[in-house]
């Protein structure tokens, strides 16, 4: 198995996954424009995209759903209380969603994915564990506070992809407004890099080679703070062999 992560962050989120000739996307938070270019740059397209999995309605996660809905009629694996906030979109994302109840499990191809329930401030918000015959990816943002399903579902995934997404203090001194501050900060916000660390901690002990840290805040985190954070927490307690990279808001970066 193979993944990259093509965009991350609040401007938009897509993951491409490959397993010889299964291909599938977590996420189209950009328009269809932006990831065909992604996909194009990988050798391959969204033509030969065999479903894609919402994690949640939010539009940097679902903007280019109906335009790629449109286009290639791509399976749109969604929960239903999310579905329900973004019917009213268009009627091509409806012609192509299969509605799920938050817990589900999809074969495609080679490939199965199983969902569970992460707490954040949308009606519904789901990560997934995409298993193939001998790999297993787990993935998990937007993420208020780290439960102990969150914990269970990763437990054991070889590698995976995990919100590190504001250092604290950085959003406490900033420009954001207090309402959207206590948003983020609040149990159905998002991960702090320092509670992403502990995250990346149990994942290690649990047998995880590789960790990429995603949804990282353009204000309110940087690329080196989150990651230095995360390093120094895992090398402390001897998980130096642990491979440990960094999404990007627009730029491709390789997660196996």
């Amino acid at each position: 198995m193979i993944a990259y992560t093509l965009f991350s962050g609040s401007s938009g989120n897509c993951i491409y996954i490959k397993n010889g000739r299964d291909e599938i996307l977590v996420d189209a938070g950009k328009s269809a424009g932006a990831i065909e270019k992604s996909l194009t740059s990988l050798g391959t397209t969204l033509k030969n995209i065999d479903a894609i999995f919402i994690t949640h309605e939010h539009s940097d996660h679902t903007s280019g759903l109906e335009i790629i809905s449109k286009k290639y009629h791509i399976p749109v694996h969604i929960s239903t209380p999310s579905y329900a906030r973004i019917a009213y979109q268009g009627s091509y994302v409806s012609q192509c969603a299969k509605e799920h109840a938050p817990h589900y499990e999809v074969s495609v191809g080679s490939l199965t994915i199983s969902s569970f329930e992460i707490p954040h401030d949308s009606a519904q918000n789901l990560g997934f564990v995409i298993k193939s015959e001998d790999d297993t990816l787990g993935i998990a943002t937007d993420i208020g506070h780290v439960t102990d399903e969150i914990k269970a579902r990763l437990c054991g995934c070889k590698s995976a992809i995990i919100e590190s997404n504001h250092d604290k203090f950085m959003l406490v001194a900033g420009k954001y407004p207090e309402f959207l501050k206590h948003r983020i900060l609040s149990d159905r916000g998002h991960l702090a890099n320092e509670d992403s660390a502990e995250l990346c901690l149990h994942l290690a002990k649990n047998g995880t080679s590789s960790i990429t840290l995603a949804h990282l805040s353009r204000e309110n985190n940087s690329p080196m703070i989150a990651h230095q954070v995360a390093r120094a927490h895992l090398d402390k307690n001897d998980f130096c062999e642990v491979a440990l990279n960094v999404a990007m808001p627009d730029d491709i970066v390789k997660v196996r």
